[in-house]
């Protein structure tokens, strides 16, 4: 059993391809969720038909439905990309994997699958602190499981000749940051759900468009 654990799930190649499937089919799943409200459009419908409301009400209507849980499916669509970019990061410092590796990284795989979750459970509950607080614990697992797996490469010496200290540290320092600034995000979840949401898109945002200080500084 040993001798297999040593040859098992070494291919790098293979590790990437399932996480940019699982990446793909999460990514979609949160724009599957966005949908006119059936009920509501029939209704509008009914009142077009009827010369009662102008040929543009119903639209507007289902959009000012929908724009909420437009804006929380972008912050899962940010979540995911930020993640993925972070996890290819990793993958390009390694020179190979191995059987306990491939399991970190399956485990944060996992967690990926729950973001759609998470997020559809806050685009029905925006207001609800406790939603807000799956959704954070979702992205600290994953910042976490981050840090464990580039912990395990550098112990288990499975990075590659090209990998600098100054690289781990940045990415390190990275995740680090951006899970600080998320927990003082929810933080002000008291204040207002809506406010907290609103910060953790804008800090998305700036991570995504910011020009990065390092290679490594930016995901």
């Amino acid at each position: 059993m040993t001798r297999y654990h040593r040859i098992a799930a070494q291919d790098l190649g293979r590790l990437g391809a399932l996480s940019d499937g699982i990446f793909a089919v999460a990514m979609t799943l949160l724009v599957l969720d966005l949908h006119v409200p059936a009920g509501e459009a029939w209704h509008e419908r009914s009142l077009w038909s009827a010369g009662a409301v102008s040929d543009e009400q119903p639209v507007w209507h289902a959009l000012t439905h929908v724009g909420p849980q437009f804006l929380i499916c972008l912050l899962g669509f940010l979540t995911l990309g930020m993640f993925w970019i972070g996890q290819q990061t990793q993958l390009n410092l390694m020179d190979r994997a191995d059987r306990s590796l491939t399991w970190i990284h399956l485990m944060f795989l996992f967690g990926i699958c729950l973001v759609p979750f998470a997020t559809a459970l806050l685009a029905a509950f925006p207001q609800s602190r406790l939603a807000l607080l799956v959704y954070w614990a979702d992205l600290l697992y994953l910042g976490l499981v981050q840090l464990a797996a580039l912990r395990y490469a550098r112990r288990a010496g499975l990075l590659a000749e090209h990998t600098g200290p100054e690289d781990l540290t940045a990415i390190r320092r990275r995740i680090g940051i951006v899970q600080l600034l998320y927990a003082a995000a929810v933080v002000l979840c008291p204040i207002s759900t809506y406010l907290s949401i609103g910060l953790i898109i804008a800090l998305q945002v700036n991570s995504a468009v910011s020009p990065p200080i390092h290679p490594f500084d930016r995901f």
